[in-house]
This record gives C-alpha cells, structure tokens and sequence, in this order.
C-alpha cells in the first residue's frame, strides 16, 4: 500500500473510532459510568493517534477537515439510528453544507496529496 492509500486509511480508522468514542460517551451518563468512560477514551486515544499518522501525508487543514467534517455527519447518523434522536431541518441542512464542504475539498482542493 503507498504511503498516501496508508494515510487515508489511518485517517478513516480515525474517523471510525471518533464516532464510536462519541457514542460511548453518550452512554457515559456524563462520565458517571466508569465503562463507557474508559471505553470513550480508549477510543479518542486510538482516533488522534491514527490521525496523527494520517498527518505524515495529509496536510494538516485537509485531513482535520475531514476527521471533522464526516466524525460530525457520522455522529449525527448515529444518534438517528442508535439513540432515535431527531434531527430538525435547520440541523439536516447545516449536517447538509458540512457534507458538501467534504465533497469539494476532497474533489477539487489542490491542497490534497493524492
């Protein structure tokens, strides 16, 4: 795997435990629950050290608009789906221009290292 394809696949990881991280952190009962604490912050540690990995090859503002940008949709989707919160159009629209913000900067920003 070239260095790049080994970057953007740190910073997927990344993305990944973030999300669950913030999932568990949820489930910490505002860190009154020392499982889902711990859990939470295993998982943060495992996400800044992929993402740090992911920022060999990926610049700084590219890979942490990333890390950003598809942790805040995924988590959005993940409240939906796991703690059947809604999302009001205000919310869905802003989740909307985030997705978009991605889109570009991974279509068309001569900032990537590809």
């Amino acid at each position: 795997m070239s260095g790049i394809a080994a970057a953007y696949v740190a910073l997927a990881g990344a993305i990944v435990f973030e999300v669950t991280g913030t999932n568990f952190l949820a489930r910490s009962e505002h860190v009154t629950k020392l499982g889902p604490t711990t859990v939470a912050a295993i998982f943060y540690a495992l996400s800044f050290y992929l993402l740090a990995q992911a920022l060999r090859q990926v610049p700084l503002g590219v890979a942490y608009g990333l890390w950003g940008g598809l942790g805040i949709i995924l988590t959005a989707a993940m409240s939906v789906i796991v703690f059947k919160q809604r999302l009001n159009m205000p919310a869905v629209i802003g989740i909307g221009f985030i997705l978009v913000g991605v889109v570009i900067v991974n279509g068309f920003s001569k900032s990537m290292t590809h």
